[in-house]
């Protein structure tokens, strides 16, 4: 069975707004993904572990639901300190390190490519519980995942001249 026109953007979406993230993070070292402005306090740790904790929720879990394999994309540690409404903070030892941070993300990124295809169908239209104020559908939540991916690039570029770098683009 082909996979739908509508999963195939989103893929293509995730797939672009992906590369641009990888491409913002090149060239950093391990200083720079914790400096954080004096406010408000962020860093590009926070940031990316929050993008690979979205997308977790955005595009397996709301899906879904739990899984087994989902206690190995992410610890439960990590998922505290990058969920929604968390607020980065300034001590390293609460955050995995950048090439962990970029681990989970590949690792989330990755399962979703595997399971992405079982979604499709009727149940894309389905409502999402517990209700989303950007979107109201499964497919939505999909759709979502790559909004708020680019929206988190957008601040990590702002980190990266506030840093003094070149911008990228």
């Amino acid at each position: 069975m082909a996979i739908s026109q509508r999963l195939e953007i989103v893929k293509q979406q995730m797939h672009s707004v992906r590369l641009y993230l990888l491409g913002m993070l090149d060239g950093l070292s391990e200083n720079d993904w914790f400096w954080t402005p004096e406010t408000p306090t962020t860093h590009i740790v926070w940031q990316v572990g929050h993008i690979a904790m979205a997308q977790y929720g955005l595009t397996l879990f709301r899906q879904r639901g739990r899984a087994d394999i989902d206690s190995e994309l992410m610890s439960g540690k990590s998922r505290k300190v990058f969920m929604k409404g968390t607020v980065p903070g300034s001590d390293r030892s609460t955050y995995p390190n950048p090439d962990e941070t970029l681990a989970i993300l590949a690792r989330v990124n990755q399962q979703m490519l595997q399971e992405i295809d079982s979604f499709d169908g009727p149940q894309l239209d389905e409502p999402v519980d517990p209700p989303h104020v950007a979107f109201a559908t499964r497919y939505g939540a999909l759709l979502f995942a790559s909004h708020h991916e680019m929206l988190h690039v957008g601040q990590i570029g702002l980190l990266r001249r506030l840093m003094g770098k070149e911008p990228k683009r």
